[in-house]
């Protein structure tokens, strides 16, 4: 069992993002510190949501303050950046940290991002599986040219190189940054099983909706001539939100005092690129929700929810949000109790 931090550097009412990004720079030493396997970080523009708008660069922060911790975007979103400038970036992320870098992407949403950044629409209906294509061949091959819709040039060098990760014993270790995949869809399960790429599944989602969505990933990378080895272990990821208190009504207690007051102001700031309507989710039905489906109780319980996800969906990582109370001391306190208390129950 891979238990992991999933960090959203949140903006609370009443705190300035300064604030957010010291608890999440501060989380990600503790889990270090507390055993725990990873830190996933999201990336968000224009709303208090989320006050990090360049997840790979704070990766590249966190990859040198730490030694040991695994740190992966959850996700770099495609439609608003170059796949090659991307792809450069964890390249570099991937040789300087000696590997210890993993590339999430995922499509995003349908927010005035894309006017800003000049992706367009087209961008977020259309060009994902064009921009994955090309991401994908950077970190792979020696030359590439682009080819698509999108991205037209003539072939260039690919420097650095990301297969060419130095091994501990001199030589070089083949391959390069692991890369996941957000995915909320059928039809992106199926590009990211296409592509042998795993899976990263959304807090929202229970246990039996993740384990549909594993199962048509395990047909299609079947069907697209993917080895039964690979599918057997493909190594997904659930995202969820962890609370460990000494009882659990103290747990729920905590994150339905504050999350609701933080998903009202960060939901509601984001802005649609074509003035589409959308519904946002009840905040405190959302977190009670959110309650019922992950580790949020004292040690045994969250470790017997974990354990459960685990047994019905085969899905053994997990990048947990520990920031839901909003206050740096109970983020540190949270990230400590689950590597130290929840951690040992699962091995």
């Amino acid at each position: 069992m891979r238990v992991g931090t999933f960090v959203l550097a949140a903006q609370f009412p009443g705190q300035g993002p300064g604030e957010a990004l010291h608890r999440a720079i501060r989380s990600t030493e503790v889990a270090e510190e507390s055993g725990l396997d990873s830190v996933w970080l999201a990336e968000h523009h224009f709303v208090p949501y989320g006050v990090c708008p360049s997840a790979v660069t704070l990766a590249a922060l966190l990859l040198g303050r730490t030694r040991r911790i695994r740190v992966g975007t959850a996700v770099s979103v495609l439609p608003t950046q170059h796949p090659v400038a991307l792809g450069e970036q964890a390249a570099l992320l991937h040789l300087t940290s000696g590997g210890r870098f993993t590339l999430g992407v995922g499509r995003g949403g349908p927010w005035v991002d894309l006017e800003v950044f000049g992706g367009g629409l087209e961008a977020y209906e259309k060009g994902f599986p064009e921009s994955l294509e090309l991401l994908l061949r950077w970190l792979t091959e020696p030359r590439v040219a682009g080819n698509g819709e999108r991205y037209g040039f003539r072939e260039v060098a690919v420097v650095p190189r990301a297969d060419e990760l130095l091994g501990q014993n001199g030589g070089e270790t083949p391959g390069g940054p692991e890369v996941v995949v957000a995915c909320t869809s059928p039809k992106t399960v199926r590009l990211a099983a296409e592509n042998g790429l795993p899976m990263l599944l959304g807090m929202h989602c229970g246990d039996e909706e993740k384990a549909e969505m594993v199962a048509l990933w395990r047909s299609a990378a079947l069907a697209a001539g993917r080895s039964p080895e690979s599918v057997r272990e493909p190594g997904h990821v659930s995202a969820g939100v962890a609370q460990i208190a000494d009882g659990t009504e103290d747990a729920v207690e905590t994150l339905v005092k504050t999350m609701p007051g933080w998903l009202r102001q960060g939901l509601d700031a984001h802005v649609t690129v074509d003035g589409r309507h959308r519904v946002m989710r009840d905040p405190v039905a959302y977190t009670e929700l959110l309650c019922g489906l992950h580790p949020v109780g004292p040690p045994r319980l969250a470790a017997d929810r974990l354990a459960a996800t685990a047994e019905r969906t085969g899905i053994t990582r997990f990048a947990l949000l520990v920031e839901g109370s909003g206050d740096l001391a109970a983020t540190e306190e949270n990230v400590t109790r689950l590597g130290t208390e929840v951690l040992p129950l699962l091995t």
